[in-house]
């Protein structure tokens, strides 16, 4: 298993395939889900180091997720992203930041393969 491990939550799976293409060009390993629950199960067994998640979705939203992620005390990077109001993921990002999470970036979609590469840790 490599150091650079991407959980990637989006509800577009275009979206997601994006990113993991982007992400395993810089060297990471990637596992992406369109749904939270998923999502959750996903994060004990992957252990990602950086977590990519969207804010709008149908079942559950990104900004349960960030609270949640705050409360297992997660110490993975987020990167909060959003196709509707920049604010909702500015929101989100200020939440997760309150609750104690590490690092919270936040992209507005569509995004540019460089910000995206920018965004990653590498």
């Amino acid at each position: 298993m490599t150091d650079l491990r991407l959980l990637v939550v989006d509800d577009e799976p275009e979206f997601g395939e994006f990113v993991r293409a982007v992400a395993e060009d810089l060297g990471y390993e990637v596992e992406v889900t369109t749904r939270g629950d998923d999502f959750k199960l996903l994060y004990d067994v992957f252990n990602p180091t950086v977590v990519l998640l969207d804010i709008i979705m149908p079942e559950i939203d990104g900004t349960e997720l960030v609270s949640w992620l705050a409360g297992r005390h997660c110490t993975a990077e987020i990167i909060v992203a959003t196709g509707y109001s920049p604010r909702y993921a500015a929101a989100a990002g200020s939440l997760g930041r309150a609750r104690g999470l590490r690092s919270v970036t936040t992209l507005t979609k569509p995004i540019p393969i460089a910000e995206l590469r920018a965004a990653l840790p590498h």
